[in-house]
């Protein structure tokens, strides 16, 4: 990554390295999502990409399909030029919270299930940590609030 300030290239590293284990994402992937997420409204090109993270043309390729499969990032072209430019998508952050609230809902289902469980089969430790379960779950709750909340507000305001 030799186009970029140290700063920059230090951003993407830092972050880059947290979206692997966060979205689960290849290190190259996790390069690019940062890179498009730096970079300004009107994209790179793909030979722009190639040259960013020195990458092959067809890794490049690859985690790119990647990631608009994941709308993570999104393309578009300009008049007059046949190019595609690449971005991150738009609603990035709303995704990566809808993301989130389909997990909190799934962890809410299945504390449901454990809690009817034990308090069904394993009557003596549910007497003794039952409680623990419930107030998992209060916590759950009280985040799919938040994130429906947030996401809401996020729908109001439109990206020009």
């Amino acid at each position: 990554m030799n186009c970029c300030s140290p700063e920059k290239q230090k951003l993407i590293e830092e972050i880059g390295v947290h979206f692997e284990k966060v979205h689960n994402l290849a290190p190259l992937a996790a390069r690019i999502y940062v890179i498009m997420i730096l970079c300004p409204n009107d994209g790179h090109t793909f030979d722009e990409i190639i040259s960013i993270t020195g990458a092959s043309k067809s890794s490049v390729s690859t985690q790119l399909n990647l990631l608009m499969q994941t709308n993570k990032v999104e393309y578009f072209t300009k008049t007059g030029d046949r190019r595609r430019y690449f971005r991150s998508s738009r609603t990035y952050l709303k995704n990566n919270l809808l993301d989130q609230l389909e997990q909190v809902k799934e962890d809410i289902r299945l504390i449901e299930k454990i809690h009817d469980f034990n308090a069904e089969f394993n009557k003596e430790k549910f007497e003794k940590t039952g409680g623990v379960a419930l107030l998992y779950k209060e916590y759950l709750i009280a985040q799919k609030k938040n994130l429906e909340t947030t996401i809401e507000q996020m729908s109001k305001i439109t990206i020009e």
